[in-house]
């Protein structure tokens, strides 16, 4: 880095005070808020840039994992990304971004996601668009399911560790969803101004499902706001929204983050939900053999990918690797053929699925032979990445 710029760590509380306050402005967050997420997320994970020695912005990470083929892949979540209007534009920003990449690796982290207010800045360290974040609604009124079979009853929402066995099952059976640490718990279960609800579905001893959810008015009746919801079983998918339907004396819609092609939707009887908003979350490979090699694979997949690699910012990234497939796990050896070439970007998407290698090889993210594309499409086989969590 530059000699007037420099990346790391708190030096003093007086730090930490200003790049709280200054998150607060990025953000246009109370002041309030600063110090409740300064011990939801932990000081030591927090990083700030200084330019002329001076707090000129800094970013928090979130240690935790993200599922992908069944395996639990260590990450680094990255979260308020904030620089101070006086510094931007000047390249603070990417100078912050290139040292943080620079650091995880000497961490030893395998991949890096994030959500990106703009795609640019991270895509110039080698972040690409990996999967979605789907807000969905439905009207309840719509929603016609009378299935009462298993019980639902109320539970205490900060109880969270009787969530946690559901929501991991549901995880380890998607694409994407995060490996969630306390902090992303707390976020679900703790509010400062709504209160929230938590239900479980099923028999106390053996729950098939749950919600945690909130109520705000809207226009013409109060929207049941989900912040949380795993069914397990078909009844109780079915039980779930049942109990949505039987607020609809008062409750106009329900509103809640899912995949955006959810078979949930399929027990509906009619297409009356909507898409209210899509984004895209990001990731950047941090470690490609490591990375390669933790995420699970489709079983019974006996395949060999030869890759060639170019990172413009992590050298040990660069060059030919084999990725041997067996028993849905990955080994990753140096050197091979390099039969599908692709920078550090264009490894993200097809990482997590997002997208096929075919469609991948249509946009120009990758170039490869045909014996490549196909042996490729098998060994990165699965459903829509997604997760219900924004960070």
């Amino acid at each position: 880095m530059t000699r007037n710029i420099e990346f790391g760590t708190f030096s003093n509380s007086e730090e930490s005070q200003q790049l709280l306050a200054l998150l607060c402005q990025c953000f246009n967050s109370p002041p309030s808020d600063d110090q409740y997420y300064a011990n939801l997320i932990g000081l030591d994970n927090f990083r700030v840039i200084r330019k002329d020695g001076r707090v000129a912005g800094g970013l928090a990470i979130l240690h935790m994992g993200q599922w992908f083929g069944g395996s639990s892949v260590p990450i680094a979540g990255i979260a308020s990304v904030g620089i101070a209007p006086e510094h931007r534009g000047t390249g603070v920003a990417a100078a912050m971004m290139t040292e943080l990449v620079k650091q995880l690796y000497e961490a030893g982290v395998p991949i890096s996601t994030l959500y990106a207010s703009t795609s640019t800045l991270y895509r110039k360290v080698g972040y690409e668009q990996s999967g979605n974040y789907c807000r969905l609604s439905v009207p309840v009124d719509s929603i016609l399911l009378k299935d009462r079979t298993l019980p639902i009853f109320p539970v205490a929402a900060t109880q969270d560790e009787v969530f946690h066995e559901l929501y991991r099952q549901r995880a380890i059976a998607s694409s994407g969803n995060l490996d969630r640490n306390q902090a992303i718990w707390k976020g679900i279960i703790e509010s400062k101004e709504e209160t929230i609800h938590a239900y479980l579905i099923g028999a106390e001893d053996k729950p098939q499902g749950y919600v945690i959810f909130s109520q705000k008015w809207g226009d013409k009746g109060y929207n049941l706001l989900i912040r949380d919801m795993v069914a397990i079983t078909p009844a109780a998918a079915r039980r779930l929204w049942t109990f949505f339907a039987d607020h609809r004396s008062l409750a106009e819609n329900v509103i809640w983050r899912g995949m955006a092609i959810d078979p949930f939707l399929g027990l509906l009887s009619e297409q009356t939900y909507k898409i209210t908003a899509l984004e895209r979350w990001l990731v950047r490979v941090i470690n490609v053999p490591k990375a390669l090699s933790l995420r699970g694979y489709p079983a019974g997949v006996e395949a060999e990918l030869h890759l060639e690699i170019q990172d413009n910012i992590l050298a040990d990234n660069n060059g030919k690797f084999i990725l041997t497939v067996s028993g849905g796990r990955g080994e990753v050896t140096k050197g091979g053929r390099g039969e599908l070439r692709l920078d550090v970007r264009g490894l993200s998407p097809l990482f997590t699925g997002l997208f096929t290698p075919h469609q991948l090889q249509t946009i120009g993210q990758i170039e490869a032979t045909a014996d490549a594309i196909a042996a490729a499409t098998q060994i990165f086989a699965g459903s829509e990445p997604w997760m219900s969590d924004h960070f």
